[in-house]
This record gives C-alpha cells, sequence and structure tokens, in this order.
C-alpha cells in the first residue's frame, strides 16, 4: 500500500512563509503555499524596498546639494516622480521573479491569485476545501488605519496606495510618528515637500535619545507635532483640510495630500476557530505553536516586532518543529534601524547599572564631506562598568545597519568589551563603534590597576 506524503500549507508567501515553504520542502515534504497577491511579502511589494528604493534616490539627491552647497556641484537634479515610481515596480517584479524561481526550485507548489482561509485546522482555497496535514499561517500585515473621518478621501494615501501618487505634493501631512512615518518624512522632504509630521505621542518615543535626536537634526525641513491628534479629514478642491487637537484645543492644517504611516497590524480576518490576542495577532508560544495542533503561525501576523529578518527566523523556527527538530524563538539581541539620510542602527538589551560612551562618527566613506557640518552620525556603546558586558551598541552612519547586524551577533555570544582589544579594523570606515569598545576595554582595565 503506497502512503502518501503528508502535506503542509502555508498561507502567505512572505519573508516568514517562504522560508518556512523551502525549509521544508527542502526536508522532502510536499509543501503548498497560497500566495493571493505577489510573492515577497510587505517587505518586497510595500515595505522595506519601496522604502529602499525612495530612500536611495533621496539620499543622491541631498548629498548632490550637500556639494553645490560648498561650490563643488553647480546644479541640483530634478526628480522625474512617475518614472522612478515605473522603473521602481520593474525592479519588485524582477525581484519577485527571483524569488518565485527559488522558491519552486526547492520544490514548494505555489497558488498565486487564491485566498487561503482557516477554519481551526481547516483549509480553504476561496470557497474549496483542501488537504492539509499541517498548517502554517503567515498572512502578513497590512497598515494600522486610525479611525479618522475622512480617512478613506482620494490622495489619502498608505504605503500599500502609494503609487497612486501621480506628482510629488507640495504640501503632505504624513500621520505617524515611528520608523515608518520618519522615513517617509525624509524621503519626501528631500524630494521637495513640505512635509508635516503628526505625532500621537512623542515622536520616535521608544528609539535611544542620541538617534532620536539625530533624527530630528536630519529632518531639520520637517514641522514634527507631538502630542497631536487627527480629528478629521475633509477635501475641497484637491486641498485636504485636517482638524488638529493638541492640549484640549483643535487647529485647522492644510495639506494636497496625506499618506498614512502609523505602523502595521496583523492581517488575521481569514484565519478562525484559533486564539488571537485584542489587536488580532495570532496567539504562538517559543516553537510557533498556535492554539490549534499542527496549525503554527510565524512573521507579522502573530504581532510586533514587524522586521523582516525576525520573519524569517520565525519561518525557520516553525519548520524546523514541524520536522521534529526542536528550536525556539528568541527575541533578545535584534538589530534594528531607522533609514534616514544615514542608517540609525540600534541593539539595547540593557541598560540599569549600565556605563555608556558616545562619540561622534569618523570621516570615512559617505561621510568625509559631512565633517563640516557635524553630520558624520554617531557611535554609542552601553557596558557593564564591573565586567564589560554590552548591553546595547549604537551605530548612525552609512553602514550603521551591517555594523549591528554583527555586533548584535556577538551580543549573543556573550562578547564582552574586552573581547575586541585586538580587533583590527578596516580603514577608511565610518565606524566609530570598534574604537569606543577598545576605549571601555582600557578604561575599564585602568580603573582595576590591570
Amino acid at each position: 500500500m503506497m502512503h502518501r506524503n503528508p502535506m503542509i500549507v502555508v498561507l502567505g508567501g512572505g519573508p516568514a512563509g517562504r522560508i518556512a515553504s523551502i525549509r521544508l520542502a527542502s526536508a522532502g515534504r510536499e509543501v503548498r503555499l497560497i500566495e493571493r497577491g505577489g510573492i515577497g511579502g510587505q517587505c518586497l511589494h510595500f515595505g522595506c524596498m519601496p522604502v529602499c528604493a525612495l530612500n536611495d534616490v533621496a539620499r543622491t539627491i541631498n548629498s548632490v546639494r550637500e556639494f553645490q552647497r560648498l561650490g563643488v556641484i553647480d546644479s541640483s537634479p530634478a526628480i522625474n516622480f512617475p518614472r522612478m515610481l515605473d522603473e521602481m515596480h520593474a525592479i519588485q517584479s524582477k525581484i519577485a521573479s527571483v524569488l518565485d524561481t527559488e522558491t519552486k526550485s526547492a520544490g514548494v507548489e505555489i497558488i498565486y491569485g487564491k485566498t487561503g482561509r482557516l477554519e481551526g485546522k481547516t483549509v480553504f482555497l476561496d470557497d474549496e476545501r483542501i488537504d492539509a496535514d499541517t498548517v502554517i499561517a503567515a498572512t502578513g500585515s497590512r497598515p494600522n488605519i486610525p479611525d479618522i473621518h475622512g480617512i478613506d478621501l482620494p490622495e489619502v494615501y498608505t504605503p500599500h496606495t502609494l503609487s497612486g501618487m501621480k506628482k510629488i505634493p507640495k504640501n503632505l501631512a504624513i500621520i505617524g510618528g515611528g520608523v515608518m512615518a520618519a522615513e517617509f518624512a525624509y524621503i519626501f522632504s528631500t524630494f521637495g515637500s513640505e512635509v508635516t509630521l503628526l505625532c500621537r505621542s512623542t515622536f520616535l518615543k521608544d528609539t535611544d535619545k542620541h538617534l532620536r535626536h539625530l533624527a530630528i537634526k536630519e529632518l531639520k525641513t520637517v514641522e514634527i507635532l507631538e502630542n497631536t491628534q487627527v480629528r478629521s479629514i475633509c477635501s475641497s478642491n484637491g486641498v485636504k483640510s485636517l482638524t488638529l487637537a493638541t492640549d484640549g484645543q483643535t487647529f485647522p492644517h492644510e495639506a494636497d495630500a496625506v499618506l498614512i504611516a502609523a505602523g502595521l497590524v496583523p492581517r488575521s480576518e481569514m484565519l478562525n476557530g484559533i486564539k488571537k490576542g485584542p489587536g488580532g495577532e495570532i496567539i504562538v508560544d517559543e516553537h510557533m505553536r498556535t492554539s490549534v495542533p499542527e496549525v503554527y503561525a510565524c512573521g507579522d501576523v502573530i504581532g510586533p516586532p514587524y522586521l523582516t529578518p525576525v520573519a524569517r527566523y520565525q519561518g525557520i523556527v516553525a519548520a524546523d518543529n514541524i520536522l521534529g527538530i526542536p528550536r525556539t524563538m528568541d527575541y533578545r539581541f535584534i538589530p534594528q534601524s531607522i533609514n534616514l539620510s544615514q542608517e540609525l542602527a540600534f541593539c539595547i538589551t540593557e541598560t540599569e547599572d549600565m556605563t555608556s560612551l558616545t562619540i561622534p562618527g569618523p570621516a570615512g566613506p559617505g561621510t568625509f564631506w559631512s565633517v563640516p557640518s557635524g553630520n558624520t552620525g554617531l557611535a554609542k556603546l552601553i557596558f557593564d562598568p564591573d565586567d564589560g558586558s554590552i548591553g546595547g551598541v549604537c551605530a548612525a552612519g552609512p553602514g550603521g545597519g551591517l555594523i549591528l547586524g554583527y555586533m548584535a551577533f556577538l551580543m549573543r555570544r556573550h562578547f564582552s568589551v574586552h573581547d575586541f582589544e585586538e580587533f583590527i579594523e578596516v580603514h577608511p570606515s565610518t565606524d566609530g563603534v570598534y574604537g569606543l569598545l577598545k576605549y571601555a576595554s582600557g578604561m575599564l582595565k585602568k580603573r582595576k590597576g590591570e
């Protein structure tokens, strides 16, 4: 008698679902991946990659303007906004094609254009029930849309509808005060828009104070209104009139367009009969198991931190546990970055009873011409003054994200400042972290008389 290979159905082809699918198929399992839109998920189509694309253009313009100010270059370039979006979409399609080929080559069957739905452990493809011995729910996230009257008017955009913007707005109001809002504020202010950030609480409230100060400095042309509520949005002759409220007082604000950049929420409305949290996030344990046996969940659908590398690793954890390989999810030592004219990257796990050192970033590739303006970024080290263990690192500069990826890994491996005494860096570099590590080690040894 022939036994069929158990079928694993993965709902969602974003970073979490795709990596889980490849890992399972590569181990010889039969995997069917259901993807309603395009493979690559939020990251490729609406998040990381579009921000990278637009930010690359903004940074180029910013650099040219700096050279123009110094008299090195005579003129600044103009942006062909529609062409930029068209070219961006063409590259996104190419990346999606590469991901499709890679996933299918691993042995994954991909079904596009249909909605996967879950009722307990039962999977439906549109309205058709399909066999599934094990399920991974990786349905991702969608923009968080605040409950504001008029939020659905034309020229009120989200990252999902930004491609419908025909031209760069003269006046742009951005609703949000987190990383996403900061990144779009930098992009559009550099493109020439007069940008107003409408923050419900404090701008970048959970960010290290030095990085927050640097972000505000980089966004010097942006009006940042903190502790401000948007009560309503009205439209007249293409102009948006927003009613804002702060300190109990209301006042109007006009803009040509509004961008909602208030974060993400789990896309879990098609997942039923499974335990969810108050925000719709699927509840999982450290093995990515849900409340329903043989149903796993990973990626944005299980809630924050909404980071692509985290989603990928969650997919690995889910896949390995399905394969009988015990693996748990550890959310410590996760590096993050805010991408403005530089990468404001950080990984902070402990601050209590810690000492910190902060210095300006050194001159190097991407920062040499910023020395006169003092915009070379920074390096910050948080460490234990007794044993030198590292509690946090910040690196703002052209390579901040790359530096923090490795530093977070070394922190996870319990490296201390003393382990960097013999570290030899690449020069020239904009990395000031290694110098701080060496200095901290020498400082602690001097205190102890070593």
